[in-house]
């Protein structure tokens, strides 16, 4: 989406399927972190995602009380603007607070280039800073071919004074870009670089750090990827997936299957989120199978999920 009006249209016809969605959880639930999505996770709750391309304050104050867990911000095909970034912000904050009590839902902002190699990294990490200083509580890397990238990324997420970390430099955010995003948090600065740390590296983060490994290059070094410290959930990219393998994902090719497989397997072994499509008829028996975020399945197919996992925090 290029044009505001649609964008807006958007929000404002997802603000009011938010309105619509059943209630349920413990009314008496109070929130415990920031981030609502690494809350949920952290209980082995799965989450559920809706999807933004683009919008600033109006958009986001409309999608304040969404019935997902978190708002994924795509900056892949969107442009790159942090002004309307940060109002979208200060619209969740000024629509807020979620169903659950926490100040905003969580936001993850997809990164407008891909993760190629190590020298990508490098020239565009700045990105990671100015997308973390708006107040979004997340980061998310297409095509994460490369580990060396990834490893950037994540140290481009924290700061110096962070916990050190197995196979991580430093951190190469600095002071001075905190206050917009304390402020969206609603604690001090001090505590807002404290907190602002990928999980689960950090048990007390409140950062989460994706992948997507949604190309051939990508499955190539999906264990190695995913096994970077840092990174809190990986998705196996279906659409981007079948372009690099040529082959026509409504057919169910047997190549995409292993591919999928595989990105599920590599998060299993480290021990973080899958994400991936569900439905109505197969969001129980992906539950079942591991999968732990769902993409952007609409508000009944998440309460089926909240209902079938016994969730506890409100929604």
């Amino acid at each position: 989406m290029r044009n505001g009006i649609v964008v807006l249209a958007l929000a404002v016809s997802v603000g009011v399927v938010a309105l619509a969605g059943q209630q349920g959880g413990d009314q008496s639930y109070r929130p415990t972190r920031i981030n609502r999505a690494i809350e949920l996770l952290a209980q082995d709750q799965p989450i559920y995602y809706t999807q933004v391309n683009g919008g600033g304050y109006e958009e986001g104050k409309a999608l304040a009380q969404t019935w997902a867990d978190y708002i994924t911000y795509n900056l892949e095909h969107s442009p790159f603007d942090m002004t309307a970034l940060r109002g979208f912000m200060q619209g969740l904050v000024d629509g807020g607070p979620t169903r659950s009590g926490h100040r905003t839902p969580t936001v993850v902002a997809v990164l407008p280039f891909g993760g190629i190699n190590e020298a990508v990294m490098w020239a565009n990490y700045w990105m990671v800073e100015q997308l973390l200083g708006s107040g979004v509580h997340g980061v998310l890397l297409a095509h994460a071919q490369s580990p060396a990238a990834v490893r950037v990324m994540v140290q481009a997420a924290r700061y110096p004074h962070a916990p050190q970390a197995d196979g991580l430099d430093e951190g190469l955010r600095g002071n001075g870009g905190q206050g917009f995003a304390a402020g969206i948090w609603g604690v001090s600065n001090a505590e807002y670089q404290r907190m602002a740390d990928p999980w689960p590296l950090n048990p007390d983060g409140e950062l989460l750090v994706g992948l997507k490994i949604e190309d051939r290059y990508a499955l190539e070094n999906a264990e190695a990827s995913v096994g970077i410290s840092g990174v809190g959930f990986a998705e196996w990219g279906p659409g981007d997936m079948g372009l690099s393998f040529n082959v026509n994902r409504a057919d169910d090719p047997v190549v995409l299957r292993n591919a999928r497989n595989r990105v599920l397997a590599a998060t299993r072994q480290v021990g973080i989120a899958f994400l991936d499509g569900m439905n109505a008829q197969n969001i129980e028996a992906m539950i079942d199978e591991g999968v732990r975020i769902g993409s952007n399945p609409g508000a009944d197919v998440a309460d089926q999920g909240r209902r079938y996992t016994e969730r506890t925090m409100p929604w």
